[in-house]
């Protein structure tokens, strides 16, 4: 491949990838893949789970090596031999799951990340010099356990602007922060781009695409599939040239009456017993059958141990703390509180949701037991759990060879499908499902967000914890928002601000032990 100029004789792109593919056993990850990233601009790589993104991106990174085809680098051809040769291109990632030691400082943090940090009194000066000029202000002697998440981000931008990128490559970078650390965000990423900086931006949040990006690249089965300015594209047209089909609008009567309380939370005081976790302090909510309740938060902030004293993983210091339905359920196990008819769908699906090493049919019968009958005695009921798990696959599209398959052979987000199915389709009094469209593409989450809505109309009270903020304002009545384990007052989802929710994710309600309770209305509100 010979170096060219560029598009009428302009200067060639930052980055170009040519009719690149890569195969795994059974799966051709990338076909024949060709975009490119011109200078200065904010390109979106958009695509459903399982588009070819995460392989692509490897690729450029030198994680990964191309079977076919290649990469120009300002117009001449390049073999990115892994990623510290990437680095010394010029090419940075900030990655989606951070990599940090939390006892060390920012600084050492930061010189780890290097390939060459020099003095580390000059560095502490680059480092508050560079963090200042790009509106990310970090003290370089902060240990990071004391930091925010949003804080936390920095140290991997930071650490990427040090060494002068000249394409910056970042992972959904907002799914930690609040929405007013996404504008910081979004006012240093342009500040980049003006100054020549390439980024190459993935999300699955489309109105961020469509307000940040220059232009998108859409992947769909390992494809190019379509080329597009995301300005003038709305977030329903982007989403349907990601899935391939057009997107189902979701069908709920909003304003109907709430009905009876079925879920009571009441002043729960709950030690972590995690060194790195988080106590809860004066918890109190209440949610009605046919209402969809959220509660909003940034990650680490005791959304997990609150799932867990509600599932009854963790059980509460007296019985009348929880109560389903009227009836005190602080002292049950888990097993007694699905018996009571809560359902639950936990953050983490391989090891919590689901067993990797068990088939689909056993991991039905795991949760779905106690309440569809799944089990004689200390037998299971084969038939019957075969056809739920069917049932499972069928009504979620579940995409598996068949429900012999094991759970650790789906991907992410056909796993998701198939665990929030298995808890929906027991028809649970009380549901409360913790990121239930994590990982999964537009459409699943459609399908998801209009079973949550369904289960609601039969008169569930139905609990969801997420970090994205759109989909709570998107499917909730009502939200309350969590912040270093107390709990803020209920907002009525359509009277609430974006605004006023970021402020409450970034703690302004402060640390008052004694919020109001997040309580229902007497209309459901």
């Amino acid at each position: 491949m010979a170096a060219g100029p560029g598009v009428n004789g302009g200067p060639p792109p930052r980055l170009e990838v040519r009719a690149a593919s890569k195969r795994f056993p059974g799966v051709l990850a990338n076909d024949r893949v060709s975009f490119a990233v011109r200078p200065g601009e904010v390109h979106a790589l958009l695509g459903e789970n399982g588009a070819g993104k995460s392989t692509l991106v490897k690729m450029i990174y030198g994680v990964l090596h191309p079977d076919e085809g290649g990469i120009l680098w300002d117009g001449a051809p390049v073999k990115v031999a892994d990623p510290r040769a990437a680095r010394a291109l010029g090419i940075g990632m900030v990655f989606q799951h951070f990599s940090l030691f939390e006892a060390m400082t920012v600084l050492e943090n930061v010189a780890l990340g290097m390939d060459k940090p020099g003095d580390l009194g000059a560095l502490s000066v680059r480092v508050e010099e560079v963090s200042r000029a790009y509106g990310l202000p970090l003290d370089p002697h902060r240990e990071v356990h004391t930091l925010s998440v949003g804080e936390r981000q920095r140290i991997e931008i930071v650490r990427c602007l040090l060494q002068a990128p000249k394409l910056l490559i970042m992972d959904e970078p907002t799914s930690v922060l609040t929405p007013q650390e996404v504008e910081r965000l979004f006012e240093t990423l342009r500040k980049l781009a003006s100054e020549g900086c390439s980024i190459l931006y993935i999300s699955h949040k489309l109105h961020e695409i469509r307000a940040l990006c220059d232009r998108a690249t859409i992947l769909r089965g390992g494809r190019v599939v379509a080329e597009c300015d995301p300005a003038i594209e709305t977030a329903t047209s982007l989403a349907q040239m990601m899935i391939g089909a057009e997107l189902k609008s979701l069908d709920r009567r909003r304003g109907a009456r709430a009905g009876e309380v079925r879920l009571t939370v009441e002043g729960l005081d709950l030690p972590s017993g995690d060194a790195h976790g988080i106590d809860l302090h004066n918890i109190s909510l209440e949610v009605r059958g046919g209402e969809v309740f959220g509660i909003a938060g940034v990650a680490g902030n005791g959304q997990n141990e609150l799932v867990q004293a509600l599932s009854g993983e963790v059980l509460a210091e007296r019985p009348e703390v929880i109560r389903i339905d009227n009836h005190a359920v602080g002292y049950l196990d888990a097993g007694e509180r699905r018996r009571q008819g809560l359902c639950c769908v936990p953050e983490e699906r391989l090891g919590h949701g689901a067993v990797p090493v068990m088939d689909l049919v056993e991991n039905a019968v795991l949760s779905g037991h106690h309440r569809m009958g799944l089990l004689t005695a200390l037998f299971i009921r084969a038939l019957a759990a075969g056809r739920f798990a069917k049932r499972i696959v069928g009504d979620f599209d579940v995409r598996t060879p068949g429900v012999a398959a094991s759970a650790g052979s789906l991907s992410g987000g056909n796993l998701q499908k198939f665990i929030v199915g298995r808890e929906i389709l027991q028809a649970p009094g009380v549901l409360v499902a913790s990121q239930p469209t994590w990982g999964v593409d537009a459409g699943a989450a459609a399908a998801i967000h209009q079973a949550l809505f369904d289960l609601a109309a039969q008169g569930t009270a139905v609990l969801v914890i997420s970090q994205d903020l759109d989909e709570l304002l998107a499917i909730t009545d009502r939200l309350a928002v969590i912040n270093v384990g107390v709990l803020s007052s209920a907002l009525v989802t359509a009277e609430a601000s974006v605004e006023e929710i970021g402020l409450l994710m970034g703690g302004i309600h402060g640390l008052d032990a004694h919020p109001e309770p997040a309580r229902a209305g007497g209309d459901g509100d």
